[in-house]
């Protein structure tokens, strides 16, 4: 309660005493950083966070919204699967006069200081989060003194933001059950990064399906990936090594899964007569590869459009409770699922 009420109005006497500095230490961090080590920095940009200090002698009491800007933050902006998610937040926030920056996290290290100044100075309104993690430390009762945030995509309940995402557990069950009823036996999972929940799910959705099928769950057909086509390429190379190679294959996503159709190809492995593939995300190229890929389509311009609806929810004074809100996934099957060539042994 204590800091609910120093944050209404703090100072930079407050940000010293929090820190255990002086408030010209404070003073040089914030505006001349290269002067202080980063120990230091550190020290003083947790306490501008932990007690709600604005640096640009912004009031803390008055409304947010000047800015009127937004900062989406990306896992990696390479990946193809996040442009529908953020023409979706960036078309809703446009309706609203609120423009929309991006950052990625993918070079966060050489990026975490311009996020934490962007923070810190208040040129944003409020974020929308693309990945489970912020690119700075900030524990539950630091967060409450940034601007607004929303989680799109991730589900993340340790963060207690409001979150837009699909069940990707259910998803990941649907698309292995449909190879299962195709005939196949022995199916292979490229999964993700292991530390990102919404791989997470999709494994566990692998594992069920299996499991509901009397099937057992083999470790050597499991293989991580870090979601890029070169990860799909030797991850088919490993799996195809094995005594007894897959027949079928489930991709956390469509990258890797084209990754290792490509792979499969050069191999002169026939898809989806010696292998069927099935990918997640139904981004656009998953359409036009040969064969085209039988994927899980999220409805990715719809989960960045409702996580800005959230977000200007939040600006405009509204309570927006934390948690989940699911929106439908669809399995769409097309070429590089069928039925194996040859009946394969249970």
């Amino acid at each position: 309660m204590e800091q609910n009420q120093q944050s209404s109005a703090a100072t930079m006497k407050d940000v010293a005493e929090r820190a255990g500095v002086s408030t010209a230490t404070v003073s040089r961090a914030l505006m001349n950083p290269e002067k202080v080590s980063a120990a230091t920095r550190h020290k003083v940009e947790q306490a501008v966070i932990a007690v709600g200090y604005s640096p640009h002698a912004l009031s803390r009491n008055a409304k947010r919204g000047d800015s009127r800007t937004i900062l989406i933050l990306v896992p990696d902006i390479c990946d193809p699967f996040f442009s529908e998610v953020i023409r979706g937040v960036e078309v809703t926030a446009a309706e609203e006069g609120y423009l929309v920056l991006i950052g990625d996290c993918a070079h966060q290290n050489q990026q975490e200081k311009t996020f934490m100044n962007l923070m810190l100075t208040r040129q944003i309104d409020g974020m929308v989060l693309l990945g489970s993690q912020l690119p700075f430390d900030a524990g539950v009762e630091e967060q409450r003194n940034l601007p607004p945030m929303v989680m799109a995509n991730e589900f993340a309940p340790e963060m207690e933001l409001p979150t837009v995402h699909i069940d990707n557990l259910t998803a990941a069950f649907e698309a292995v059950n449909h190879l299962i009823h195709l005939g196949h036996r022995r199916i292979a999972c490229i999964a993700g990064p292991e530390e990102m929940p919404l791989c997470q799910y999709r494994l566990q959705g692998y594992i069920q399906a299996l499991r509901r099928n009397n099937m057992s769950v083999d470790p050597s057909l499991i293989v991580r990936g870090d979601f890029r086509f070169e990860a799909g390429v030797s991850a088919l190379k490993k799996l195809m090594s094995l005594p007894q190679p897959p027949r079928a294959l489930f991709c956390h996503n469509d990258i890797m899964a084209l990754g290792a159709i490509k792979e499969a190809k050069a191999m002169g492995l026939r898809v989806p007569q010696d292998l069927s593939v099935v990918g997640f995300d139904d981004i656009e190229l998953s359409r036009y590869c040969d064969p085209s890929l039988t994927t899980v389509a999220q409805p990715r311009y719809a989960i960045g459009r409702e996580a800005m609806l959230l977000l200007l929810e939040q600006l405009q004074g509204r309570r927006v409770n934390n948690g989940s809100r699911l929106l439908d996934f669809e399995l769409k099957m097309r070429s590089s699922t069928a039925v194996p060539c040859r009946r394969e042994k249970s």
